[in-house]
C-alpha cells in the first residue's frame, strides 16, 4: 500500500490508500493536544478535503493508556503566568474553529478511541461523524477540578444528553465508560480493541464507514436514576449540593457526587451550571463562540492557575480556591463572562 506521510513529532498525518490517518503521538504527554497540533490537524484537512482519492478521514491515537487527556493545560498555565495571554488565546481560538470544521467535514471523520478521551482530546474525536469506543474508552469533562471549565463545545454537546447527564458530567468531571458512553450518544460506535486495526484497513481499501461498521445502539438509553436526575434538575447550585445532601446518606453515587463538587472551583462550578443552561438553545458555533468568550476572561483569573498548580504541577492536590465558597462568587462578574463581545463568526472556518 502506498502510503505519503507527513510527519511531525507530536501527530503523523498518513496516507493510506482511501483512508487519511491521523494519529496522536504524544503518548509522554498523554497526547495533550498542542498549539502544534491543532495546526499539523488543520493543514492536513487542508489537504485531504479536497483530494477525491482520500474517502475517509480516521484519527486514533499511540497505543497507550489515553487517546488523549486533554489541551496541553501547562503550557497554557506557563503562557499565563508569563502575562501571554494572547498567545493563550491564539491557541483555543484556532482548537475552537477546528472542532467546528471537524463537525462540518463533508467526508466521513471517524474517531477510534481506545483509552482516556478529555478535553481537547474531545474536541478532536467528538465532533466527526462517527466515534468509535475501544474496550479502554473512557470519557470525562474534568476542567471544573483544575479552575477551568468544560469548553470544546461542551456548552453544546453536554446539555443535549439524556436527562441532567450532561449537567452531572459537566460539574462533577465523572468518566464514562464505553457502553454507557454509546447509550448517552457520547459515541455512535462500541468495537472490541482487536477489531479497530481492521476497521481502519476496511477504511484504506475505500470502506464506506456505514457499512465498515456495526449498527450503532439506540441512543438515549443510558440515564441518571430518577432521584439523581432530580438532584442535578436544581434552578441553582445552592440548590443541587442541597438535592445531593439529601440524597447521599442513602445513596453511593450522590454522595461521591457531592464530595466531587465540594472539592471543584466554585467559581468554575459557576462557570458550567451556566453553560448547560444556556448551551441548550444554541448551536455548536454560538457554543464555542461563548466559550471563546468565557475563557478570555478565565485566563485571568486566579483559580485557573491555582487549579493547574495544586492538581498538576506541584501535585499536592490542595488547591485554595478564591472564593472559597458557592456563596463567594460574584454572580455579575460570572454573567459578564457569558456576555463577552465575540459572535459565531469568531469561531467560523479554520485558522490559518
Amino acid at each position: 500500500m502506498t502510503i505519503a506521510e507527513n510527519k511531525t513529532e507530536d501527530v503523523i498525518c498518513a496516507r493510506r490508500g482511501a483512508l487519511g490517518s491521523i494519529v496522536l503521538n504524544r503518548p509522554h504527554a498523554l497526547n495533550a493536544i498542542s498549539h502544534q497540533m491543532v495546526g499539523a490537524i488543520n493543514a492536513t484537512l487542508d489537504e485531504w478535503e479536497g483530494d477525491p482519492a482520500v474517502k475517509a478521514i480516521a484519527i486514533s491515537a499511540v497505543p497507550g493508556r489515553a487517546f488523549s487527556a486533554g489541551g496541553d493545560i501547562r503550557h497554557l498555565y506557563d503562557l499565563g503566568r508569563a502575562g501571554q495571554h494572547e498567545a493563550q488565546m491564539a491557541f483555543w481560538r484556532d482548537e475552537y474553529a477546528l472542532n467546528l470544521r471537524i463537525s462540518r467535514l463533508e467526508k466521513p471523520y471517524v474517531a477510534l478511541v481506545d483509552g482516556l478521551v478529555m478535553g481537547g482530546g474531545v474536541g478532536v474525536a467528538l465532533h466527526g461523524s462517527h466515534v468509535v469506543a475501544g474496550d479502554a474508552f473512557q470519557f470525562a469533562m474534568p476542567e471544573v477540578g483544575i479552575g477551568f471549565f468544560p469548553d470544546i463545545g461542551a456548552s453544546y454537546f453536554l446539555p443535549r444528553l439524556p436527562g441532567e447527564a450532561g449537567m452531572r458530567l459537566a460539574l462533577t468531571g465523572a468518566r464514562v465508560g464505553a457502553d454507557e458512553a454509546l447509550g448517552l450518544g457520547l459515541a455512535t460506535h462500541r468495537l472490541n480493541s482487536a477489531a479497530l486495526p481492521e476497521l481502519l484497513q476496511a477504511l484504506a481499501e475505500g470502506a464506506n464507514p456505514a457499512h465498515a461498521l456495526p449498527g450503532a445502539m439506540a441512543k438515549g438509553t443510558a440515564r441518571l436514576s430518577p432521584a439523581l436526575d432530580a438532584a442535578y434538575q436544581g434552578a441553582s447550585l445552592e440548590e443541587i449540593f442541597a438535592r445531593l445532601a439529601a440524597l447521599a446518606p442513602g445513596d453511593a453515587t450522590a454522595a461521591a457526587d457531592l464530595a466531587a463538587l465540594r472539592r471543584h472551583s466554585p467559581t468554575s462550578l459557576t462557570v458550567a451550571f451556566r453553560q448547560m443552561r444556556v448551551g441548550r438553545g444554541l448551536t455548536l458555533a454560538q457554543a464555542l463562540a461563548m466559550e471563546l468568550g468565557i475563557v478570555s476572561h478565565l485566563c485571568r483569573d486566579h483559580d485557573f492557575y491555582e487549579g493547574t498548580r495544586a492538581l498538576t504541577i506541584d501535585k499536592d492536590k490542595s488547591p485554595h480556591w478564591s472564593p472559597a465558597t458557592i456563596e463567594g462568587v460574584d454572580q455579575a462578574k460570572i454573567a459578564s463572562w457569558f456576555a463577552a463581545p465575540f459572535q459565531a463568526g469568531s469561531v467560523q472556518g479554520a485558522p490559518r
